[in-house]
């Protein structure tokens, strides 16, 4: 049972991770996730990018797996990703932000078409979608993420967005 508005708020974000809509997290989710960002952007799974991808999506789900799946099933309910940011992420968003760093950097690397080093805002508003976040949300969080309005998101700043937004500080 969710107790506190922290903990509401970190169980809404769950739906985020749960691709599949099964009632948990699992290795499949990030799997699906790593597809249909490679289908999004035309990136063959087997290309360096798309085995990056892929491994980036497995230490995410080991990471993750790792702070929350409290009974080793191999699957994180909603009560175990909550109760796993409460217990491990609150106090530290920065270990969030490591864990999902690797995906981050591959998605990143996906999304930048023009291999420049960073993605645009309309890539990584692509991403977003990709990911199941919808269109007006989508844009508006990659335009967000924009912070010197010069058009360009980094590593650094999705990073450190992705943490603020899963571990939802008090």
């Amino acid at each position: 049972m969710v107790s506190t508005e922290y903990e509401r708020r970190i169980a809404a974000r769950f739906a985020g991770f749960d691709q599949d809509g099964n009632g948990y997290i699992d290795r499949e989710d990030f799997n699906a996730a790593t597809k249909a960002l490679l289908a999004e952007f035309g990136t063959a799974a087997r290309s360096d990018k798309g085995q990056a991808l892929y491994i980036g999506a497995e230490a995410f789900w080991q990471g993750m797996a790792g702070i929350a799946d409290r009974d080793g099933d191999q699957r994180i309910t909603r009560e175990e990703f909550v109760s796993g940011a409460v217990k491990r992420l609150r106090d530290n968003p920065d270990r969030f932000a490591e864990i999902a760093r690797p995906f981050l950097h591959a998605a990143l690397a996906v999304a930048d078409t023009d291999g420049d080093g960073v993605a645009t805002v309309e890539e990584t508003a692509r991403v977003l979608r990709a990911l199941g976040v919808g269109d007006d949300i989508a844009a508006g969080a990659a335009a967000a993420l924009d912070a010197d309005a010069d058009g360009r998101i980094g590593e650094t700043e999705v990073v450190s967005a992705f943490a603020r937004y899963f571990t939802v500080p008090e």
